[in-house]
């Protein structure tokens, strides 16, 4: 009997609203990356607060000129691309990847990215959920009855 791996996040889960389909998507890509599909560049994902994540991905030997992050409605796309790499070194070992990627995050409503800073070989994309106001929670006063309600008895 063959066990497969599944991606939960209960912490995650328990302390967001809105990101159930973030954390599906990353079921299926962690899915996707078990079944041999290809795992590069490696990234971390982490919640830094309630409202406010880091999208980490180890991208050494690529600079700002080689990297691309594009946010199509909630899809947040990374892509590296190498300019040509010399084959003619004949490695002993290559152990070093310097190949192009693409890499695409699904991302909940209302999530926008704050910034993206590339320092030491790590691109860090950090991302901020802000609901509308009309979507905000609102308190609601509670007034008392009699307080509310006048009947004018002379006004008959």
């Amino acid at each position: 009997m063959t066990k497969t791996s599944t991606l939960t996040m209960p912490h995650l889960h328990r302390s967001t609203v809105g990101f159930d389909r973030l954390f599906d998507e990353l079921g299926r890509q962690f899915a996707n990356s078990s079944s041999g599909t290809t795992g590069y560049p490696p990234y971390n994902i982490a919640q830094i607060n309630e409202d406010e994540y880091m999208i980490s991905l180890a991208v050494a030997g690529f600079g700002m000129d080689t990297l691309d992050i594009t946010k199509d409605g909630n899809t947040l796309t990374v892509e590296g691309n190498i300019p040509g790499v010399d084959e003619h070194v004949n490695y002993l070992h290559k152990g070093i990847a310097a190949r192009n990627f693409s890499r695409e995050f699904k991302l909940a409503d209302h999530v926008y990215v704050e910034n993206a800073t590339l320092e030491l070989g790590m691109l860090n994309i950090h991302l901020r959920r802000e609901l509308p106001e009309e979507l905000q929670p609102q308190k609601i006063a509670i007034q008392n009855a009699s307080e509310s309600v006048s009947i004018d008895s002379d006004k008959e």
